[in-house]
C-alpha cells in the first residue's frame, strides 16, 4: 500500500479558522515557501542579512521620520545610534560568523562507543518564526530578532505595536522591495480593523517559535495562546532594574554614567535604570551632580534633543505616579530646575525621589520613563536582600572597583544582565546574548545565541564500520561480561 505524504497545505488546516484570512494565508505560504527550501544555504542566508542591512541603509531618512512621527518626539542622534547602526552592526556581524555558526558541532562519544563512530549536533531551522515588537525601539525591536531568524534559516511573520503606525505602514512599503512576502512580511496592530488589536490573534497562529517583548502581563497572555500549539517561546520582558553605588565608586563618574541611560528614549528602556542604591548620606551630592550634568546636556529639554513620553496614557501613567509618590510623603527633586516641559507635546523633564518606600506605585511596578527613585543604605546586606526579596529584575547595574564586591553581587544576586561600573551597555554586544529570567522573561538572542534560539540543535549519531556495542550482546557470561566490568572500572 502507498500512500501520500504530508504536504503544506495538509499542514495548513491546523491554523485556528477563527484567525482572519491575511494572517492564515501569509502563514499557510510562509509554511509552503519552508517546505521547499527547510536547509537554506549560506549564501542564501547571507543574502537576506545583507537586503535587511540595506534596507536600514537606504531608508534611513524615512525610518527617521516615521519614528519620530510615533513618539512626537523623537530624538534623530538616539535612533540612527540605538537603532539604525545597532541594527546595521548585527547584521554585518551575523553575516561574519555565520559560516562558524552554521557549522556542525562535533560532540564526545560515550564509553561504549568509542572510537569508530562519530557525533555532532547540527543547527537546523524550524520554520516559520512569530516576532511581537514593542514600541520603545520600533526599528531596533524587529531588526534584532530578525537577524537571529533568517541567519537561522528560518521565515518570519512580525506584529508591530499600536504605538508605532507609522513605522510599521512605511516598513509594509518597504519590505517588499527586499524580501518576498513568503520569507519576511509585516504587520500593523490595526490590520484587523479598527478597535480590534491584533496582537492576540497573530500568537494563536501555530508558529514553530514565537519572539515577543513586552510587559510581564503580556507576556503571560502570549505563551498561554502559544502553549495551545506547543510553540517554543522566546519572552524578552522587563521589571524594576537596580543600580547600586559602592562608596569606594567615584560618586560624579557614576552620576554621569547613571543619567546618560536614564535620559535615553527619556526613560523608556526595559533594562534602564528603575532605581538606585546609594550609600547613606550621599543623596544631595548624588542630586547636585546630576543637575550639573543635565544642565550641560540638556539646556533645553525641547530642543529635540530629549525624546517625548510615547502617548498620552503613558503620559498620564507617569504622572499618576509622580503624584501617588509624593502623596504618600516622597520628595520629588527636579533635575533640571528652572524647565517646566511640555505636556502638550508629553515632554516629561526627568525627576529624582527621595524618601520612597514599597507602598508606593513606583517602587512596585516598572517605570518606563524620567522618574529616578533613590534609595540610601549602609550595609550591603540590606542592598542584597532587596534585590532578592523581589522578582528577578532584566538588568542590575554595579558601581565598584572593589573585585570581591564585584563578586559578591554577581554570585548573590540574579537578574537578565548586568553592567558593571555602566549602565546598559551588556544589551548592546552583539556576543553578549540578551535575555530575562523568571518575572524578566525566558531565552536569549543577540548573536550566536540569537541564531541558536532559532534553530534546533540536531542531535546526530554516526555508526562507524565496526559497531562496539556487538561486544556487549547476549549471552552475557563470557566477554559481554569482561567488557562491561572493566567500562564500570574506568568509571569507577
Amino acid at each position: 500500500m502507498t500512500t501520500t505524504p504530508p504536504s503544506a497545505a495538509w499542514q495548513a488546516i491546523h491554523i485556528p479558522a477563527h484567525l482572519p484570512a491575511f494572517l492564515r494565508d501569509a502563514f499557510a505560504a510562509q509554511q509552503a515557501a519552508f517546505a521547499k527550501n527547510r536547509y537554506p544555504s549560506l549564501e542564501e542566508r547571507r543574502a537576506d542579512l545583507r537586503a535587511l542591512h540595506r534596507l536600514l541603509v537606504e531608508n534611513r531618512a524615512v525610518l527617521l521620520d516615521a519614528v519620530n512621527a510615533d513618539f512626537g518626539c523623537r530624538s534623530h542622534f538616539e535612533t540612527l545610534a540605538t537603532e539604525l547602526l545597532q541594527g546595521q552592526e548585527a547584521a554585518l556581524d551575523a553575516m561574519r560568523q555565520l559560516p562558524r555558526w552554521m557549522k556542525k558541532q562535533k560532540r564526545h562519544l560515550d564509553i561504549t562507543q568509542y572510537p569508530l563512530a562519530s557525533a555532532y549536533v547540527l543547527p537546523q531551522p524550524v520554520g516559520v518564526i512569530g516576532i511581537v515588537s514593542p514600541w520603545n525601539f520600533p526599528i531596533a525591536m524587529v531588526v534584532q530578532p530578525l537577524i537571529g531568524a533568517l541567519a537561522a534559516g528560518n521565515r518570519a511573520m512580525v506584529k508591530m505595536s499600536e504605538n508605532s503606525a507609522h513605522t510599521a505602514r512605511l516598513l509594509q512599503k518597504l519590505l517588499p522591495k527586499y524580501f518576498a512576502a513568503d520569507k519576511v512580511c509585516l504587520f500593523a496592530d490595526d490590520d484587523a480593523g479598527p478597535g480590534q488589536p491584533l496582537g492576540p490573534l497573530f500568537t494563536q497562529l501555530p508558529f514553530n517559535h514565537l519572539f515577543f517583548t513586552g510587559s510581564p502581563q503580556t507576556g503571560r497572555a502570549v505563551m498561554a495562546n502559544a502553549a495551545a500549539h506547543l510553540t517554543p517561546v522566546t519572552l524578552e520582558l522587563g521589571g524594576k532594574s537596580p543600580t547600586i553605588v559602592a562608596p569606594d565608586y567615584p560618586l560624579a563618574k557614576a552620576a554621569e554614567r547613571i543619567l546618560w541611560v536614564k535620559m535615553l528614549n527619556a526613560g523608556q528602556i526595559c533594562t534602564n535604570v528603575d532605581y538606585l542604591f546609594l550609600p547613606a548620606g550621599q543623596e544631595q551630592a548624588f542630586i547636585e551632580h546630576a543637575r550639573r550634568i543635565l544642565a550641560q546636556r540638556y539646556p533645553d529639554l525641547l530642543n529635540g534633543d530629549y525624546t517625548a513620553i510615547i502617548d498620552q496614557r503613558q503620559y498620564d501613567r507617569l504622572q499618576a505616579m509622580l503624584q501617588d509618590a509624593v502623596a504618600q510623603g516622597a520628595q520629588a527633586v527636579p533635575l533640571c530646575p528652572g524647565q517646566q516641559g511640555d505636556a502638550a507635546r508629553r515632554i516629561m523633564p526627568p525627576v529624582a525621589l527621595l524618601n520612597v518606600h514599597d507602598g508606593m506605585q513606583v517602587m512596585q511596578r516598572e517605570i518606563f520613563g524620567p522618574l529616578l527613585p533613590i534609595l540610601s543604605y549602609q550595609k550591603k546586606e540590606e542592598v542584597l536582600q532587596y534585590i532578592n526579596d523581589r522578582l528577578h529584575p532584566l538588568a542590575l547595574y554595579l558601581f565598584s572597583e572593589d573585585k570581591a564586591l564585584q563578586k559578591c553581587y554577581l554570585e548573590q544576586t540574579l537578574s537578565g544582565g548586568v553592567t558593571i561600573n555602566d549602565t546598559l551597555l551588556h544589551a548592546g554586544q552583539h556576543a553578549l546574548p540578551f535575555g530575562g529570567v523568571g518575572n524578566s522573561g525566558m531565552g536569549h538572542y543577540h548573536g550566536r545565541e540569537g541564531f541558536l534560539t532559532f534553530s534546533k540543535l540536531r542531535p546526530v549519531f554516526q555508526q562507524g564500520v565496526f559497531r562496539s556495542v556487538d561486544f556487549l550482546m547476549p549471552p552475557y557470561t563470557g566477554l559481554a561480561s569482561k567488557m562491561l566490568n572493566v567500562m564500570l572500572w574506568r568509571n569507577r
